[in-house]
């Protein structure tokens, strides 16, 4: 092979890889939950594409545990499906090393039931479903705190258990389930209430403000975001992603889709 020839192809080689690596660079993966975030993303994808030519991999997970892991693992760039009291607690039992992005929206959550219309007409004794996941069970418990049905020690902050519950005058009987479960606990003959988070109600077709009996307020600390790592949160990337989020396109398709169920967190 003369040096010519030679050349060319390791001229060709170069502008190849350049070409690549140029193409990588343009790519974030972000993992989130099933269910209506997963049309909210395709609004994000589409700001992110048109305004800052970044193309987003969105992977979708059912579940609370492997969105985490997958981020920790570097099989994404970012996460978004998580508040953030259940983010602190997953870094100091998993030793996470996360770094919050932006904050995205409160989602509330909200009891539901297929019985009564109103808490005036639920009987002592009655069976509530609440997560089994420790945030969102004390997220339900302080819920339940504040529509007057039961007290939590003030100690256990914002992830009481039912170890924690001190005063429970109507005799309630609390069932944990695992979380994308607790809509069908409504057809349940002994279940009263359920307490839903707000993606998996949606998928049951349940709305809060419209479904639920009660619900969080603005007041909620139970904000979620979007979360990267600390060794690339300040990539531009991230950064390009975090502006696509914070988009009044992207604000516009949350208020559509969720039809006022959500609380802007930025």
């Amino acid at each position: 092979m003369n040096k010519k020839v030679l050349s060319i192809l390791l001229a060709a080689s170069v502008t190849l890889l350049s070409a690549c690596n140029k193409d990588d660079d343009s790519k974030i993966k972000v993992a989130i939950n099933t269910g209506p975030d997963q049309t909210l993303w395709d609004t994000v994808k589409q700001v992110a594409h048109d305004k800052y030519h970044l193309d987003v991999d969105v992977v979708a997970f059912n579940d609370y545990v492997q969105p985490n892991e997958a981020l920790f693992n570097k099989d994404v760039d970012a996460n978004a499906f998580q508040s953030l009291p259940y983010l602190e607690m997953q870094s100091k039992e998993r030793g996470y090393h996360f770094a919050v992005i932006t904050n995205t929206f409160v989602f509330p959550i909200a009891g539901y039931s297929r019985k009564i219309k109103s808490l005036d007409a639920l009987p002592d004794g009655a069976t509530i479903t609440i997560s089994n996941e420790a945030t969102t069970l004390g997220r339900s418990l302080l819920l339940l705190q504040a529509q007057g049905l039961i007290k939590v020690k003030p100690e256990a902050g914002l992830l009481p258990t039912t170890l924690d519950v001190t005063d429970n005058p109507k005799k309630l009987k609390f069932v944990e389930v695992d979380t994308p479960q607790l809509a069908r606990t409504l057809d349940d003959p002994q279940v009263y209430v359920s307490i839903i988070n707000n993606n998996f109600a949606a998928l049951a077709n349940l709305s809060a403000s419209r479904d639920g009996m009660f619900m969080e307020g603005k007041a909620s600390p139970y904000v979620n975001a979007i979360v990267a790592r600390e060794d690339n949160k300040d990539s531009p990337n991230i950064q390009k992603l975090k502006e696509a989020f914070r988009s009044q396109e992207v604000l516009d398709k949350a208020n559509e889709i969720y039809k006022g169920d959500i609380i802007k967190g930025w």
